[in-house]
């Protein structure tokens, strides 16, 4: 699965710009999205700005990222039967039905 990130467009030079996301700065490349400005939201993915977005989309968007990384905070972590390996399908159908989940 791949995921494209939304940041805010700072400054532009040449095919380059300056994204902010959520104060993390990086460089990435417009060169396929050269209509993006200063004050612009973008889609990002693997170095490259691939569309722009409006704000309202970009903002919500980190709110589901911020929501899933709570999530994700807070899950405790699996084990399994057999030392230094990930947990298997059966851990998870476990601890689902330990967590009151479906199984």
């Amino acid at each position: 699965m791949c995921l494209a990130v939304p940041g805010k467009v700072i400054e532009c030079e040449g095919d380059d710009a300056l994204v902010d996301f959520q104060g993390n700065r990086l460089k990435v490349s417009r060169v396929l999205t050269p209509e993006a400005q200063a004050g612009d939201w973008v889609l990002v993915h693997a170095g490259f700005a691939i569309s722009t977005i409006e704000e309202r989309d970009a903002l919500e968007t980190w709110s589901y990222l911020q929501q899933c990384q709570a999530y994700d905070d807070a899950a405790q972590p699996l084990t399994s039967d057999v030392k230094g390996q990930p947990p298997s399908a059966v851990d998870l159908e476990r601890s689902a039905g330990a967590e009151g989940g479906a199984s």
